[in-house]
């Protein structure tokens, strides 16, 4: 490989981490989310504002082509391998069980009726969403369906955190609500890639759908295995030899960038395997803490995840492709779906109405991983340019106006109930 491509990716990774940072910082200082303003920094320096103001120098630095493009999207991914890791390592499935009641009914209902609303959207209005075959339609419809349905976890455990509730009975149900949010997503996404591998003319039958979610869960459960395996054997690591941490640094990351091949070759996204290995880890809190996560975390928030989400912005014309029906149907419909069922979930474990509404707030953000899977989805096919630029503004928005929401309807709520469902995770 010439010297030309390799300087050119070296100074777009350092072009786009600092715009990352710059933007991230802004708006940790208005209280917003981090990624907007890594959004807005590859905004910046894509197509929308570089790319009008100065074309050739904004194709000269990011072209879409060559060996330093291909380079560039590489370096990308593999950074994303482990921030889906740690996303992962955020989520206590055993959880679930503790809080029982509430959790499980906030995240089914959660899920299932903005699940639904986005399937019907797109069979109401095909041609916002450019469908013309049926199978197709089918396909869009599951993903925007998956995409409506999914919470952001590390948005979530960020608020609650600000909001000195993420050890709270409350924050400990809504992070277990979560994970349904997740597992469903990340299973129908799976369900969407192998359909547009298999899917020919209108061969798409429940049959089909039903083999391919057996099919993914029993992903799940071999990598859960591994993880189950690689805890104990890292626990055990540590309490016998605690300074070895490059050591076990090492074999995480070995693992994770197993899980992804295992998950690509599959053909369902190299995304979900690290994901679902940090989930089968369930570090304690104690080992969480330790330095063989926490030197994964600092890396991967402090230079992958910057990149990646500036990198978001570089690919699509947020202007020129902004359909303002588009944006706000599935705003809308993503919030209808959302925010009510999460409520009513609340209400049916035992929490009382400004708790819940709180709740409803909380389960509406969409957050980074809902800016990911849009970009999956672009990136597979699966979605077009306006599609994407609806999605994303969509997780921004609902992002920026739970943590407000959530502090309000928080601020004087009543005592949890005391019975099983209410138990907190990890406590």
């Amino acid at each position: 490989m010439s010297a030309s491509p390799f300087v050119l990716l070296l100074a777009q990774l350092a072009v786009m981490l600092i715009c990352g940072l710059i933007g991230g910082a802004l708006m940790r200082l208005a209280r917003q989310p981090a990624v907007l303003g890594e959004m807005i920094g590859g905004v910046i320096l894509g197509p929308t504002v570089l790319g009008a103001i100065a074309p050739e120098w904004q194709a000269g630095l990011f072209p879409t082509a060559g060996a330093a493009s291909a380079l560039r999207n590489s370096v990308i991914k593999f950074g994303m391998l482990f921030f889906m890791f740690m996303v992962g390592l955020e989520i206590n499935a055993r959880g679930i069980l503790r809080n029982g009641v509430i959790a499980l009914s906030v995240g089914l209902l959660g899920t299932l009726a903005p699940l639904v609303l986005g399937i019907a959207l797109v069979y109401a209005v095909p041609s916002l969403f450019h469908i013309t075959p049926a199978a197709d339609k089918f396909i869009v419809a599951l993903f925007i369906g998956a995409a409506m349905a999914n919470s952001a976890n590390p948005v979530l455990a960020r608020i609650l955190s600000d909001l000195g509730l993420l050890k709270d009975r409350l924050g400990a149900i809504l992070m277990s609500a979560t994970v349904v949010d997740d597992l469903v997503s990340w299973t129908l996404l799976f369900v969407v890639f192998e359909q547009m591998n298999n899917t020919v003319g209108d061969t798409t039958t429940a049959v089909a759908v039903g083999s391919e979610i057996v099919a993914v869960l029993g992903f799940f459960v071999a990598t859960l295995a591994v993880g189950w395996i690689t805890s104990r054997i890292v626990s055990r690591w540590h309490e016998r030899r605690p300074s070895q941490v490059a050591g076990r640094i090492g074999l995480l990351s070995a693992l994770v960038l197993l899980t992804a091949a295992a998950a690509e070759h599959l053909q369902i996204h190299a995304f979900l395997g690290p994901f679902l290995f940090g989930i089968a880890l369930t570090p304690t809190e104690d080992e969480a803490e330790d330095e063989t996560y926490e030197g994964i975390r600092r890396f991967s928030y402090g230079v992958f995840v910057p990149i990646y989400f500036v990198s978001l912005g570089l690919t699509t014309d947020f202007i020129a492709h902004f359909v303002p029906l588009l944006v706000l149907l599935v705003l809308v419909v993503a919030c209808v779906g959302k925010i009510p069922a999460a409520y009513l979930g609340a209400r049916i474990g035992g929490l009382d109405a400004r708790s819940s509404w709180g709740v409803g707030w909380g389960m509406n953000a969409r957050g980074a991983t809902g800016i990911i899977l849009a970009n999956v989805g672009l990136e597979k096919g699966v979605i077009d340019q306006p599609t994407y630029v609806a999605l994303v503004v969509m997780a921004l928005a609902t992002s920026i106006m739970a943590a407000p929401l959530m502090k309000r309807c928080f601020a004087a709520r009543s005592p949890l109930p005391t019975g099983s469902s209410a138990v907190v995770a990890g406590a």
